[in-house]
């Protein structure tokens, strides 16, 4: 019980933390996140009963990780930094109004601005094309692929250095098993607190974040350098205090986004594939071992039994259920920046993503199908090494759907052009003008602009995104445990797995659909 209210928690949590940091900042509620769960960690072993304190401590602890989880997905997009666009429309977009020209502009006076007529402007050549061109960087796939595998070596440094801490801990002299287990809470809790000061100094001059902090948490006035830089009067910026879009808006428009950007929706329909994979790898596979070594009778007890004690007695379906588990996570580390590079190369199609939903239904389909999930054939029991290689393509499927969502996300919150500006949460914000300059009358001012960032990139809704990402997620991991539970309780043991391989052929034909979508439309 106490698992599905933490659940619940982090599904309020994921987007609420999204769209605080585009307030606030992605810093500080990275800082914030891991300084809750460092602080919970402490407050965990301090509760004397489990209601409330203990529970209380818990739902605290997932507040934290809520905004740890949100913020990976969200600062993607200033990591990354921009894309170069060398599209025809991107480079009549330069060459008709190059930054230095554009920045010479606005510190001229309006007359002089009016003298200048259309044909001496497009005869302007650009200088230094390299200031002209948008910046570059690691593109979100890749770096989602890096953030696949580094999050499997924090995993892996879990299991090496912390879990063995209590062991350790109680090995010295005087120290009880019981503080030991409280020492160890008090070591982790102490590392996420350091992450959390290093987050507060590593994190500083992220991109896109200019101008965000405590002050806006309220939607107070925006600084008056915003207001000039999206002003059609150069130089002559808003005196008005103009508030930012209320919360709601910002949820309301990331959400909707997943149904208007091909890239948005696959990227939320890739995240719920993802975390409903995690589930069905670390619960269910161990879960459908016990219970085939309970229902043949190798064993006693019940298969939804966590006691040490099932573990000793059933110690053969412990060691399988970590073999094949391990096996499944370790082919993802090892692919997680594989599927980062290949989402960078093959974009047109998204193909990694519809290989590794491919991989998925083989894997799961295959899996629930086998005859027995041991290795090898014991007693004439059914065992395959095949085993082996549906694991191996259930590992390839979730750390492809995550890579690849991940990535699907950065690219579409930085859009075509990779532009942004804060104030585009601006109620009011002034659209730029998009009149072709050789239809502009020789005496009207020359303030045109390339096409305005707001219009391609997303990232003043890059938290809000990342918290409906989250939400999806989240959403995932409570549908399979609460209906998977019950299928594989009342149905069959398979059922989990074949819910599994159908979110997986959903996220294909989506997938399929969006890019023969994108084809025609690019056709016409």
């Amino acid at each position: 019980m106490s698992g599905f209210v933490d659940e619940l928690v982090a599904l309020i949590a994921c987007p609420a933390w999204g769209i605080l940091s585009d307030r606030v900042g992605v810093r500080i509620v990275c800082v914030l996140g891991y300084a809750i769960v460092g602080v919970a960690l402490i407050l965990f072993v301090q509760a004397k009963n489990v209601f409330p304190q203990l529970l209380l401590a818990r739902l605290f602890f997932s507040v934290g990780g809520a905004a740890t989880a949100t913020m990976v997905t969200a600062i993607l997009p200033s990591m990354t930094g921009r894309e170069t666009d060398n599209s025809e429309d991107s480079y009549i977009s330069r060459t008709a109004l190059p930054e230095n020209v554009r920045h010479s502009i606005a510190a001229r006076s309006l007359d002089s601005e009016t003298t200048i007529t259309p044909a001496n402007y497009n005869t302007q050549s650009p200088s230094e094309p390299s200031q002209t061109n948008k910046q570059t960087g690691s593109s979100p796939p890749r770096l989602a692929g890096l953030v696949g595998l580094f999050t499997g070596c924090g995993a892996l440094v879990a299991l090496a250095v912390f879990l063995p801490l209590p062991a350790q801990f109680s090995q010295i002299k005087g120290v009880s098993q019981g503080q030991a287990v409280s020492d160890s809470f008090y070591v982790v809790g102490v590392v996420a607190l350091l992450v959390s000061c290093f987050c507060f100094i590593g994190l500083r001059g992220l991109a896109d974040e200019d101008g965000k902090g405590w002050s806006l948490l309220l939607g107070k006035a925006v600084p008056r350098e915003y207001h000039a830089e999206e002003s059609n009067d150069f130089g002559h910026g808003r005196d008005e205090a103009e508030g930012f879009q209320p919360y709601w808006i910002l949820l309301r428009d990331s959400t909707v986004l997943g149904f208007k950007d091909a890239q948005i929706g696959l990227g939320y329909l890739g995240g719920f594939v993802a975390r409903a994979s995690s589930v069905g790898i670390s619960l269910f596979i161990p879960l459908y071992i016990n219970s085939y070594f309970i229902g043949h009778g190798f064993c006693q007890g019940s298969p939804n039994d966590p006691s040490p004690e099932l573990k000793k007695e059933c110690r053969r379906a412990y060691v399988l259920a970590a073999e094949l588990t391990g096996v499944s996570q370790l082919i993802a580390l090892l692919c997680a920046p594989v599927f980062g590079y290949l989402s960078d190369r093959f974009r047109r199609f998204n193909v990694p993503l519809l290989a590794a939903s491919i991989f998925g239904i083989v894997g799961y389909t295959g899996f629930a199908q086998l005859v027995s999930p041991e290795p090898q054939d014991i007693n004439g029991r059914g065992g395959s090494p095949a085993v082996f290689i549906m694991v191996a393509l259930i590992g390839i499927s979730q750390i492809g759907a995550i890579v690849c969502s991940l990535g699907l996300l950065g690219r579409g919150v930085l859009g075509a052009e990779g532009g942004y500006n804060l104030s585009a949460q601006l109620h009011d914000a002034v659209d730029s003008i998009d009149r072709p300059l050789n239809d502009a009358p020789e005496t009207a001012p020359l303030m045109g602009s390339p096409k305005s960032s707001k219009a391609s990139s997303r990232s003043h809704l890059k938290g809000s995104i990342a918290g409906v990402y989250s939400l999806s997620g989240g959403a995932a991991i409570l549908l399979l445990t609460k209906l998977g539970g019950y299928l594989f309780d009342n149905v069959s043991n398979g059922a989990p797995f074949y819910m599994m391989a159908i979110f997986n052929a959903i996220l294909l034909v989506i997938g399929v659909g969006a890019g023969v979508y994108r084809e025609l439309q690019r056709k016409r």
